[in-house]
């Protein structure tokens, strides 16, 4: 091996060690100051390279490398949704390598369009370097049913303070922000001129600002005083383990174990909330078997939502959902939603009828793909004592930034999920960071019943007020609550990141102009 391709090797190893590095800012870690050397590093290299090297179709393997290093560091739990099933095991390898690797392609058209777009003003390119990683993270959260796991700006989930101008800019915008402000130190160590330092200061400015409106937010929330509801909302964390979904199960076992877990007292009314998918055996027309035992269980005022699956007829065809019901004491059934956002080859099989020749099922369900829903709008319910509107987000639906609905009169989201597919890794910690951002983001109340994962509840500032911690058995429950004004985001979503995107490409023109003047 040559010299000149030893250096080369050593070079991209050098940008993969600095993704993997970077993967642990994330949570549960949540060690955010990696992200000030591990992308002033990356830009450095990738500014000076351009200095030396004119074809630009090579600089997508330095943005490959990093989101690969990035990727398969921070995603390797995905492949223990496959040690379920032995038919998955072979798949293993394409879950730990392929995802990262095709993720990572994404980086690295980050890296080439820089190149493509360069500019020697080093104010200028480290503008088009953020906006370039922040409008890919977008694309990559969109396109192909979208997956905006990880985003860099999940760096700060444990901030809460910081964290509080996703109620005006929302997670897309504040994630933009957060790669300007890591790659900031960069400009230190290129600096030709003090606009390099005006940008530095700018961005430490922009910190400190969040940092005051976020504490001025949670002061004014904190001094509101909170309204006794006619009712209680308990989130149930059951921790029953997902052989139910391959061994047959008693069925009827698993819901007297949720009832006990319930704990209901008859006296008053109360929404129960249980997990994702909690019953797998029966689907929603089915339940009607088990009226008299929650009849007896229950009381008249009482509600109680769950997660299961249902069956529907459409043009001679049976079509699969997986759904959240909400039933009374009664088990008749008030009102169900159907899942919109569908995990790919978990939920469904993308290709599926060329798949499905060579024996690809999806990792969930023994039988064809479920289909998605056709919208998602807040869920009424209503009787003596309660009056509610409630947004209902399946699992992976919580992971969106942007419209939720196109109705935003609804008083609480309530999140259901099965986080036992990732086992005793970082995904279900993860999984569950998402759920504050989207608080924050919406100004309302999350509740949320997570079996084999953590359920809680998180108000509208983002701070987890109750929880039942991983691998633990429980329930929280919400018994009153403050009122919050809608948030700038909930009203105008996204556009608030395209705004964010034209002030960028104003700033680079500018330093352009700068320059030459």
């Amino acid at each position: 091996m040559s010299n000149l391709l030893k250096k080369k090797v050593i070079n991209l190893f050098y940008i993969i060690l600095l993704g993997a590095i970077t993967s642990y800012s994330l949570p549960p870690y949540n060690y955010f100051i990696i992200n000030f050397i591990t992308f002033s590093l990356f830009f450095i290299i990738i500014f000076n390279k351009k200095k030396r090297i004119s074809n630009n179709k090579s600089f997508f393997q330095y943005g490959w490398c990093f989101g690969f290093g990035y990727f398969v560091s921070n995603l390797y739990w995905i492949a223990i949704s496959l040690t379920f099933d032995q038919s998955f095991k072979f798949f293993i390898p394409v879950a730990i390598i392929l995802l990262p690797a095709f993720l990572a392609i994404f980086y690295g058209l980050v890296t080439y369009l820089f190149a493509v777009l360069y500019s020697k003003n080093v104010v200028s390119s480290f503008f088009i370097f953020s906006i370039l990683f922040g409008t890919i993270e977008f694309i990559r959260g969109s396109i192909l049913t979208g997956f905006p796991w990880n985003l860099i700006s999940f760096s700060f989930s444990n901030s809460t303070y910081f964290i509080q101008i996703l109620s005006i800019i929302g997670t897309y915008s504040f994630n933009l922000i957060c790669i300007s402000l890591f790659t900031a130190p960069a400009l230190f160590f290129l600096k030709k001129s003090r606009n390099e330092i005006v940008v530095c200061f700018f961005f430490i400015f922009i910190s400190a600002g969040f940092l005051i409106f976020g504490n001025i937010k949670s002061n004014n929330f904190n001094s509101l005083e909170s309204v006794k509801n006619s009712y209680k909302i308990k989130a149930i964390s059951p921790n029953i383990s997902l052989d139910r979904f391959y061994s047959k199960q008693d069925e009827l076992k698993i819901i007297n174990e949720l009832i006990e877990l319930s704990a209901p007292t008859k006296i008053g009314a109360t929404i129960y909330l249980w997990p994702e998918g909690i019953i797998p055996d029966s689907y929603l027309r089915d339940m009607s078997v088990y009226k008299k035992l929650f009849l007896s269980s229950f009381g008249e005022d009482d509600l109680i939502i769950m997660g299961l699956n249902s069956i529907e007829k459409k043009n001679d065809k049976n079509l699969f959902f997986n759904s959240m019901a909400i039933f009374n004491n009664k088990l008749d059934l008030i009102i169900n939603y159907n899942k919109v956002k569908l995990v790919p080859f978990g939920e469904f099989t993308p290709f599926e009828n060329i798949l499905n020749l060579i024996g690809f099922k999806t990792v969930t369900n023994n039988y064809q793909s479920f289909s998605s829903g056709e919208t998602r709008i807040p869920l009424n319910i209503k009787n003596s004592k309660i009056d509610l509107n409630l947004l209902p987000l399946i699992c992976y639906e919580i992971i969106y930034s942007g419209k939720l609905s196109e109705d935003n009169n609804f008083d609480y989201i309530i999140n259901i999920s099965e986080d036992g597919w990732f086992g005793n890794s970082i995904g279900p910690k993860q999984h569950f960071s998402h759920n504050i951002f989207r608080s924050i983001e919406s100004g309302k109340y999350i509740i949320r019943s997570a079996n084999n994962g953590i359920s809680a509840i998180i108000n509208p500032i983002g701070i987890v007020e109750q929880e039942v911690e991983f691998g633990l058995r429980g329930y929280v429950e919400l018994s009153e609550s403050k009122q919050v004004k809608s948030t700038l985001f909930m009203q105008y979503g996204n556009k608030i990141f395209l705004l964010l995107i034209l002030i960028y490409i104003f700033l680079i023109f500018s330093f352009n102009k700068l320059k030459h003047e």
